[in-house]
């Protein structure tokens, strides 16, 4: 073909051009098909080097075939360049149709990026036309396009093409051929991917089915033989969450028949207290930690997870509910989580939980006399309510959003007003300190000293309300939260605990007696806990220091 020019093409190139294209489009795998897309252009276009660079699913070019010189396929067969020097190359140098013309003049300048190439000996060009080693011809394969032809598909590769046989850069027969052959190439390459992956997906099908098979076997003995409980529900409907089929783990762990547990939904088995939780995770994915009811009445902890299986591709959906019993974990989990809030000696809340119990009553909304004014004006105008009042506006709106929209349904705390009982009732802590405590542990013992201390505790929680909280906040001081108490109420209730107090203790074998001194205060909003608790420390030593030594104990 080297030596024709249009319109003189001999039949033989045409035929031997048709042939190569032919074995392109026989070839029975994607590798075969790039091999034959290079050696097509050594046979039938008149080059003696052709090289197949691929679009890998990254966008890098791998060079995946080579035709025309063994040493350099072995040197360059497998390496890839970056999209980004492909991209520089072919978008400089002369346009000749579709394909890219860059010559030796300009291709210096890609010597050193890192597109895999080779290169060729020989003299420099006599004349205007004559290929030299350095040019570089190439021809981009695009994917087909929507209408069948032209290259509005998408890249799928680049041929370079090296040495034309004729020793002359191709004439316009030579360039048109070539870019015929790089769009049938596509083609032909295309084809062969789809065909690959056909056949990769029809044995991964084969696969699959052999492996659903299997699955569903391997499924049926983990569901029945599974050591913990297996459960499948219905999902969604009316009937959502009613037991399908369990297996014998689940029965076991709630003492009940196979028979009998396919009349129940899980919410039907919860506890009540629980029920919320089940509904929040009764989806795929879901898990809750939850009490469910045995036959005899009781109830166990469980881990419940759930799945979604489907019966079949477009079949029905249900819920695979896996069930562990951590009676025991969660059992040692209240108890290590009790031992954290309590005080070891009493077993009452400790100073940690007290100052938590005692500051979830508190908001940052500081008390002041017009509160309930601003609540009022909370309730009928929203949190964006603006007031001109003698020429003075106040906005409750957006600066106020933090403090005041934050406890929409927040009870306020309040202090009933010093020095007088005006009716209000508030959150008394009560701050009580032993009198007397040190002389007994000095004298008797800490064990005498300890068993005061229980039963002190014992008499504080005796005298409270039920809601109402005794705390222990270290050594021999103890606080009572007592909330809806006005003032009066607050002093009697400090008068009967004292009272119960000084009432003789056995401890070791003795009776011994200890004083105690209650100081009072009040938690309202926009104070911290441990102002509070300062507040009534503070009334507990003005109280002790106004009662004679005497009487600061009861003997």
């Amino acid at each position: 073909m080297e030596t024709e020019s249009e319109p003189y093409v001999r039949l033989a190139s045409l035929r031997q051009l048709h042939q190569v294209m032919a074995d392109m489009n026989k070839a029975r795998s994607l590798a075969d098909t790039l091999q034959a897309v290079a050696d097509g252009v050594v046979q039938a276009l008149g080059y003696e080097l052709a090289c197949v660079n691929l679009v890998r699913p990254d966008g890098d070019l791998v060079v995946a075939a080579f035709s025309g010189n063994q040493a350099a396929e072995a040197l360059i067969t497998g390496r890839a360049g970056s999209r980004e020097s492909w991209d520089r190359r072919l978008n400089m140098g002369e346009q000749w149709g579709d394909l890219i013309f860059i010559p030796h003049t300009e291709g210096w300048v890609l010597d050193d990026d890192d597109v895999p190439q080779w290169y060729t000996d020989g003299p420099a060009p006599r004349f205007e036309d004559e290929w030299h080693p350095s040019d570089r011809l190439f021809a981009p394969m695009y994917a087909p396009g929507p209408q069948g032809g032209g290259n509005s598909g998408e890249l799928i590769g680049v041929l370079s093409v090296d040495r034309p046989r004729n020793g002359r850069r191709p004439g316009a027969w030579g360039r048109e051929a070539l870019q015929m052959y790089a769009f049938q190439a596509a083609i032909a390459i295309s084809n062969a991917r789809l065909r690959s992956n056909m056949q990769r997906a029809l044995v991964r099908l084969e696969r699959d089915q052999q492996a659903l098979r299997a699955s569903e076997e391997s499924f049926r003995q983990a569901f029945e033989y599974a050591p913990s409980g297996m459960a499948i529900a219905e999902m969604g409907g009316d009937q959502h969450g009613r037991i399908l089929r369990t297996n014998d783990a689940l029965c076991r762990l709630l003492g009940r028949p196979a028979s009998a547990m396919r009349r129940y939904a899980f919410s039907d088995l919860v506890h009540p207290e629980d029920i919320g939780t089940l509904l929040r995770t009764s989806a795929e994915g879901g898990r809750a930690e939850l009490r469910l009811g045995r036959r005899d009445g009781t109830y166990v902890w469980v881990s419940l997870r759930n799945s979604v299986v489907a019966d079949a591709a477009d079949g029905p959906r249900f819920l695979l509910t896996h069930v562990e019993d951590i009676e025991e974990r969660k059992r040692r989990e209240l108890q290590l989580a009790h031992r954290a809030s309590h005080d070891s000696l009493t077993g009452l809340p400790n100073s940690a939980e007290l100052r938590s119990r005692l500051a979830a009553r508190l908001c940052r909304r500081p008390q002041s006399p017009h509160a309930g004014v601003v609540d009022a004006m909370d309730a009928a105008y929203g949190d964006s309510a603006v007031f001109d009042t003698g020429g003075h506006t106040f906005d409750f709106g957006v600066a106020t959003a933090e403090p005041y929209g934050a406890y929409d349904h927040h009870v306020h705390a309040v202090a009933p007003e010093d020095g007088r009982d005006d009716g209000t009732k508030g959150l008394a802590v009560l701050f009580c300190d032993l009198d007397g405590f040190k002389s007994i542990n000095d004298r008797f013992g800490h064990n005498a000293g300890d068993a005061v201390l229980i039963e002190v505790a014992r008499r504080l929680s005796g005298g409270v309300r039920d809601g109402d909280t005794v705390a222990r906040l270290g050594g021999d001081e103890f606080v009572i939260l007592a909330n809806g108490l006005g003032r009066a109420d607050a002093q009697d209730l400090a008068v009967r605990l004292r009272n119960e107090i000084i009432q003789p203790i056995r401890a070791e074998g003795r009776a011994v007696r200890v004083g105690a001194s209650f100081g009072i205060g009040w938690a309202h909003c926009g104070m911290t806990a441990d102002e509070v608790l300062k507040s009534a420390d503070e009334r507990m030593y003005v109280e002790k220091r106004s009662r004679p030594k005497q009487h600061r104990r009861a003997g």
